[in-house]
């Protein structure tokens, strides 16, 4: 994902006091939100179309890969119900459709770019995290698996 430019009005909401008061109806909101944009399509659907601009369904679907064309329609469906994509219908035979991201959606490709950089900057720990990880759920294995041979 492209380093993307910072919102000023997010920037200035992240230097601002956290509310004592958190209202339910943004809390709601929040959780729908990342219900929805938090599935590996949706992040990169955003990816494609923040890196590509306007595509066609199927210049889409193979920029994105692996995605049935069952699932690029809901997806895009879903996206474009938030206000995230804008799908336009030329009206020819056969039927061409584009997809774009809308301003709103180029938002969240932005605030998701912090996912993208804080991956990037902690790679290393989360290989090690990972490799530790599996070492010890396979010692451990091991180890029920034959209780008496670690060290008798």
């Amino acid at each position: 994902m492209r380093r993307a430019v910072p919102d000023a009005e997010i920037e200035a909401r992240r230097q601002a006091p956290v509310p004592e008061e958190i209202d339910p109806a943004v809390e709601a909101l929040v959780h729908d939100i990342i219900g929805k944009v938090a599935d590996k399509w949706t992040m990169l659907i955003l990816e494609a179309l923040e890196e590509h601009g306007t595509l066609r369904f199927t210049q889409l679907r193979k920029a994105v890969g692996q995605i049935s064309q069952k699932m690029l329609t809901q997806t895009v469906r879903q996206m474009e119900q938030d206000g995230l994509v804008q799908r336009t219908v030329h009206p020819v035979i056969p039927p061409h459709v584009d997809y774009t991201l809308t301003p709103l959606g180029k938002s969240l490709g932005a605030a998701f770019c912090g996912v993208w950089i804080w991956a990037e900057t902690h790679r290393d720990e989360i290989e090690r995290a990972r490799e530790v990880f599996v070492t010890r759920e396979t010692v451990g294995a091991q180890t029920q698996s034959n209780p008496g041979s670690h060290g008798s």
